[in-house]
């Protein structure tokens, strides 16, 4: 059973009316199943030139994996949008457009090959492989781009956290003024200490006295937060590194910090380029992704295009002439859906390549395929697009 999260592209010999066929298969879906008339659509299956057997096998076993590469390539893409996006469900849907059209509208009203874009003339070896040409140069600039962008926001949110958290960790740049310091003098220094809100009394009992050479009288509330309080103290250079310890033993934390104001001119500086860094970069990402989502698609889809058709000429043998019909199935009658098909293409169960206006023998062509065969499921091919949005 395909699963009731994706849209079905189903490939069937196109028979004597291929049109009165897709009719006739729109109208049981819709009439009987009530399916949306607008959840069925045709697929233009073009007439590529087949080549050999064994060149149809050898595509048949290596269509699966370049596959599963250009959905990893799309699902990537999503996931970056996604993330620009705050996963925000109805932004991304603006995004996840085909040449501005929902990926609805592209696979349901009446899908083409693009002939002018890939040329049904060159082999399917061929067309596969420009396809992987394509969808490697999206991904590899994707990943250029948005490694390039992590980088920048790495080195913002960095700087950013050093903004936030309480007064024992975060930056003090914007806290402090130089008219809480002692400035240019050889003896004197002054510390800042983030002292527990807890024990600020025990800090005013004790900082004159954690060690001789302490300026009385000099400490002094800069800011408060919810767990700490930030004070300024003056001591003598000559006890720095044993005031540090003393305060350290009493759980008063002394922040290694040093007024600048050409540092801290320096930080805003570059907060502000990081800033405005990020946000040229996260525009441009948006919409490289946004253009990559739209081509990527897109050649996922021509890709598994052709894999319907090398699997119809492998299960239902020459002409090479099918009609390709899309279905967006209702989650809540899927099942009935699915049967409705097997019954409309039941007859197809026992077609087989013999006999095919007599181009290769029964059993020369079986033995060649019957491990693929082995693999179908379905008396119709059948491939999914899995729903970008569910």
């Amino acid at each position: 059973m395909p699963s009731d999260q994706s849209t079905w592209l189903i490939s069937v010999p196109q028979g004597h009316d291929p049109h009165n066929l897709y009719q006739k298969v729109a109208n049981k879906l819709t009439q009987q199943v009530k399916l949306p008339p607008r959840n069925v659509g045709q697929l233009d299956i073009p007439n590529f030139k087949t080549g050999t057997l064994d060149s149809l096998i050898t595509l048949s076993e290596e269509l699966p994996k370049q596959e599963a590469f250009f959905t990893n390539t799309v699902a990537k893409t999503v996931d970056t949008l996604r993330n620009l996006l705050n996963n925000d469900p109805a932004k991304l849907e603006q995004h996840i457009l085909i040449d501005e059209k929902s990926v609805d509208s592209y696979l349901l009203n009446g899908w083409k090959w693009k002939e002018g874009r890939y040329d049904v003339q060159k082999s399917l070896r061929d067309l596969t492989e420009i396809l992987n040409q394509e969808m490697t140069s999206i991904d590899n600039a994707l990943k250029a781009k948005l490694n390039n962008y992590n980088l920048v926001k790495g080195s913002l949110t960095q700087m950013q956290r050093k903004k936030t958290g309480n007064l024992s960790t975060r930056s003090l740049a914007d806290v402090v003024s130089k008219d809480d310091f002692i400035q240019d003098s050889e003896y004197l220094e002054t510390l800042l200490v983030a002292v527990p809100k807890n024990a600020v009394k025990e800090w005013g009992n004790k900082y004159e006295r954690l060690t001789p050479m302490v300026v009385p009288r000099t400490s002094n509330l800069i800011a408060s937060d919810d767990e700490f309080s930030l004070f300024s103290v003056v001591i003598f250079r000559r006890v720095h590194d044993d005031f540090v310890q003393k305060c350290r033993e009493n759980k008063f934390i002394v922040r290694d910090f040093v007024y600048s104001e050409e540092e801290i001119q320096r930080q805003k500086q570059e907060l502000e380029m990081a800033g405005t860094t990020e946000k040229e970069l996260w525009t441009e990402l948006l919409r490289l992704a946004r253009t990559n989502f739209s081509e990527s698609f897109q050649i996922l889809v021509h890709l598994k295009v052709i894999r319907l058709f090398v699997e119809s000429v492998l299960r239902y043998g020459l002409p090479a002439e099918y009609i390709g019909i899309v279905v967006k199935p209702d989650p809540k009658n899927v099942k009935k859906i699915f049967n409705t098909l097997q019954l409309q293409f039941g007859y197809l169960g026992s077609k087989s390549n013999a006999g095919q206006q007599g181009k290769v023998s029964g059993e020369e062509f079986i033995g060649e395929y019957q491990n693929l065969m082995d693999q179908e499921f379905f008396d119709f091919i059948l491939y999914e697009v899995p729903w970008i949005i569910t």
